[in-house]
């Protein structure tokens, strides 16, 4: 059946859930979302692509294309949220509430309401009339592992030249971001009783000095700058330390997480290999063993020059400057496709995996003139 009033629309999605976590225990599925999503587009006129990921048939990306030929134009999404804190929320987080100018539920910011207002962006869209087509992309587990995007880089779709991911940005054009890598380090002695320390080799001993040289990097990190984001440095945080076991016993095992956000122009696998050449220097002659080895497998900063045509076309269209933040986005992935890719979406990113998330009612028509006013410059009078 065609899509419903856009309202009706945002009602549905936020009253499916589709939470994707790390955690098994909060774990969810997107499919029920997909298949709503699939049913409107194709309704619509589109060519729907459901695709399932590997090893997860109850997770899916969705592809839908309108019109024919090259160069077109997506407006992408990803379709789950993150868990929620039940007693926190003064809204029931699957029903979307109407409440002082807001509309209250979870994903309305992050970032379900962005798919609806792309179909109603679409609504009514004669595809004879495209020049180029519109693609409406549907990503899976966004919040968590990122495999719905990391498969679409490995399909090499979609196939576009432009895109607009549609996170939660004040409808202010973003087209730079840092990145983020999570790591580990374990290191790895011999226990003994503490009575008599050369009988052991000391995890928590050199875990100190591990601590000491990661802290030299970060300082030396914070030597690089970009003006243009409101931390102009990389960030380095010691997040999580534990070795040991017992008082009176040398610790044989010792483990700390951390995390880093690199700025644009730093690549993931430089840092790593920097990692470990400085792990290995503070434990040099210790008679300590040392891993390394990433929480996940991490996302690269991302920048679209500031003269590239959507940038251009989008600081118009939005009345604001292109701007610089600290949050991830799937940016880089569409990047790494050959695809102008820009950020840019209704509600605050302060809202985002907060209690009682919402959006602006008042957003929602100025982000149908925005998208309505990009298709018809790059998909129709292209």
């Amino acid at each position: 059946m065609p899509a419903p009033a856009l309202e009706h629309m945002l009602a549905e999605l936020i009253a499916t859930p589709s939470v994707s976590s790390v955690s098994p225990a909060f774990d969810g599925g997107n499919l029920a979302l997909v298949e709503k999503l699939a049913g409107w587009l194709e309704d619509a006129g589109f060519q729907v692509e459901v695709i399932p990921l590997e090893h997860f048939p109850d997770k899916a990306n969705l592809i839908a294309t309108l019109g024919e030929g090259e160069n077109g134009l997506v407006l992408s999404g990803h379709t789950d949220t993150v868990p929620f804190d039940d007693g926190l929320w003064t809204h029931d987080p699957f029903r979307l509430t109407a409440a002082e100018g807001r509309l209250y539920g979870l994903g309305t910011a992050d970032m379900k309401s962005f798919l609806a207002l792309a179909i109603e962006a679409a609504r009514g869209l004669d595809p004879a009339r495209l020049k180029r087509p519109l693609i409406v992309v549907g990503t899976a587990d966004e919040e968590s592992s990122m495999d719905g995007a990391r498969m679409l880089t490995r399909l090499g779709r979609p196939r576009a030249r432009y895109c607009v991911i549609g996170e939660p940005t004040d409808l202010r054009p973003v087209r730079m971001h840092k990145g983020i890598i999570m790591e580990a380090v374990r290191v790895t002695g011999h226990s003994g009783h503490s009575s008599d320390p050369d009988r052991g080799r000391n995890a928590l001993e050199g875990m100190h000095h591990v601590m000491d040289e990661l802290l030299d990097w970060r300082d030396a990190l914070r030597r690089q700058h970009h003006p243009a984001f409101a931390v102009p440095y990389p960030t380095l945080n010691l997040g999580h330390v534990h070795g040991g076991d017992n008082p009176n016993r040398i610790c044989a095992s010792c483990e700390l997480h951390f995390d880093l956000r690199p700025l644009p122009g730093m690549t993931i696998e430089a840092l790593r290999e920097e990692l470990h050449h400085r792990v290995g220097r503070a434990l040099e002659g210790r008679g300590l063993h040392f891993e390394t080895h990433p929480l996940f497998c991490g996302i690269e900063a991302f920048e679209t020059p500031a003269d590239a045509a959507l940038v251009e076309t989008l600081v118009e269209l939005s009345g604001h400057p292109a701007q610089a933040v600290a949050f991830g986005t799937e940016a880089p992935f569409f990047r790494d496709l050959g695809i102008e890719t820009v950020v840019i979406g209704p509600g605050s990113i302060d809202q985002a995996h907060q209690p009682d998330e919402y959006i602006e009612q008042a957003a929602l028509g100025r982000t149908v003139d925005i998208l309505r006013a990009l298709i018809d410059r790059l998909c129709v009078a292209a």
